[in-house]
This record gives structure tokens, C-alpha cells and sequence, in this order.
């Protein structure tokens, strides 16, 4: 069984890496993806508990990225964690997000919820601060049932609470990868509503792979894009986008996987700048 997509509390998962560890092995996973946001810092720790269960861990990262203006996740698979530029970026990243995480929570301090960053930082520890993290502490406060309302009326795109990110190019987000000696999937397009015109832009920006079996695509969405990863000569991929059932219920280790020829043919491609 092969998840190519999960998160730790390295971003914005539920679980440190040694449980997601854990938890995988117990789902039958084979091999594991580690991508958490904008962070390598959990990889290190990721891998000696997979060499712990006998697991094989894919280095990764999810990049938030922006393609004709629409938002966009771009997966990195097999990239080299210590690569100096991917941990500039991190870095960069890591207090970008520090400061529109403070932002949010004053739009929450406005709207009457007497939010702090301490209640944020209880919830993240020392992962990168992102939506969810504030997402849970409003739920943890009583002031929304679960996230999803949280995002539906605070902090999703142009809600009251919502404030923009710095936007990475979807070109530039595919070439740190591959310098950093991995391959560029675009995760869970059918969510992020990529048709064609984007996909193929990617494409020839070097894009390797499509997230097509991902725990949120239905039959009918998986056709779609499998159809256009044959377009575009994109190996077709499979992730759970796990992160804890606090953070995204309803999504399992282990529900999305992908044939081992389809997996040897996304390492093949590895490396190639």
C-alpha cells in the first residue's frame, strides 16, 4: 500500500511524526510520503521511525503555490531534505507565516473572539504556524463545532478573518523541488478545481506527477484527471492527505494507494532537473 501524501505536526498535522509512523504501519501502509507545508523539519525523525516499523519513507514537502492566480499544492517527492535553497525557503517560509498568523488572530480579536498567539502556539508547539492551528483553537474555545466551520466563516479564503499569503509561482515551486533533486506532483487537483489550462502550464514547467487517487476525488474526478495525466505524460499518483482526525476527519491512512509500477516510474524520474 502506497500513500504518497501526510502531514505531522511538523505543519499542521495531529500527530509527530513517530505516531504517523505508527499509525501507517498499523493501516498496512508499505511505503509513506512525509509532505508536511513548507517544512522538512519532520523528515529526520519520520525516517528512523520508519526504519523502526520496517516502513519506507519518500522524503517530501507540500509547497502552497499560485497558477494563472488560482491557489495551488505542489507535492515534492524523493527531494534531498538538507538541499541549501529548499531550507531558505523553509526558513522564509516559517516566518512569513508568523506574521500572517499574527494578522488572523487580530481580525479574530476584532470580531469579538478574544484569540492569543499563545492559544496558538499551545496547539502548533514548533511547527509552522498555519490555518488549522488557529482553526483548532476556536474549536478547543467552544466558538465552532469542528474546523470546517472555523474555515467557513473565519478563516477561509476572503472570510472576515482570512488574510492573503505570500504567493509562490507554481513554476518556481516545481523548480525548487527538482533542484533540490526531486519530483513535482500536483496534489488533489480536483479540489483545488486545476482543469487543463494550468495542468498543462505545469507540465511544461517540468511537473512530474497528478495526485488523481486522492481521499477526496470521486470516481468520476479520478477519469478526469487520470485522462489528463495520460495528456501530459504525468505519472498518476495517490496520497491520503492524512492529518489527524482533529485536523481533516474523515480522511484515513491507507485510502488512496497506487500500483507499484506507477511508483517505481515516479522514482525514476527523480533527479532529473
Amino acid at each position: 500500500m502506497i500513500d504518497l501524501h501526510s502531514h505531522t505536526t511538523a505543519s499542521d498535522g495531529q500527530h509527530p511524526p513517530e505516531e504517523l509512523l505508527a499509525l501507517a504501519a498499523a493501516a498496512g501502509v508499505t511505503v509513506l510520503a512525509v509532505t508536511d507545508h513548507d517544512t522538512v523539519a519532520g523528515l529526520a525523525a519520520a525516517q528512523e521511525a520508519a526504519r523502526a516499523r520496517g516502513l519506507e519513507l519518500v522524503p517530501g514537502i507540500e509547497l502552497s503555490a499560485f497558477v494563472h492566480g488560482r491557489e495551488a499544492h505542489i507535492l515534492g517527492h524523493f527531494l534531498r531534505p538538507e538541499d541549501p535553497d529548499l531550507s531558505q525557503f523553509a526558513d522564509k517560509l516559517r516566518t512569513e507565516r508568523e506574521t500572517r498568523m499574527g494578522l488572523m488572530v487580530e481580525k479574530m480579536k476584532k470580531l469579538g473572539f478574544p484569540v492569543r498567539m499563545e492559544d496558538v502556539y499551545a496547539i502548533a508547539g514548533e511547527a509552522h504556524l498555519g490555518r488549522p492551528h488557529l482553526a483548532r483553537v476556536l474549536v478547543e474555545k467552544g466558538w465552532c463545532v469542528d474546523t470546517k466551520e472555523a474555515f467557513d466563516r473565519f478563516l477561509g479564503d476572503g472570510r472576515p478573518a482570512w488574510v492573503d499569503r505570500y504567493r509562490l509561482e507554481g513554476v518556481d515551486a516545481i523548480r525548487l523541488i527538482r533542484q533540490a533533486g526531486g519530483t513535482a506532483t500536483l496534489a488533489h487537483p480536483g479540489t483545488s478545481k486545476m482543469n487543463r489550462p494550468e495542468i498543462e502550464s505545469l507540465a511544461k514547467a517540468g511537473l512530474t506527477g497528478l495526485e488523481v487517487f486522492h481521499s477526496d476525488h470521486n470516481p468520476s474526478v479520478r477519469e478526469k484527471y487520470l485522462a489528463l495525466a495520460k495528456e501530459f505524460n504525468l505519472v498518476p499518483t495517490a496520497g491520503s492527505d492524512f492529518h489527524g482526525e482533529k485536523v481533516a476527519p474523515g480522511r484515513h491512512l491507507g485510502t488512496a494507494s497506487m500500483p507499484p509500477e506507477l511508483f517505481a516510474q515516479l522514482r525514476s524520474r527523480a533527479g532529473r532537473a
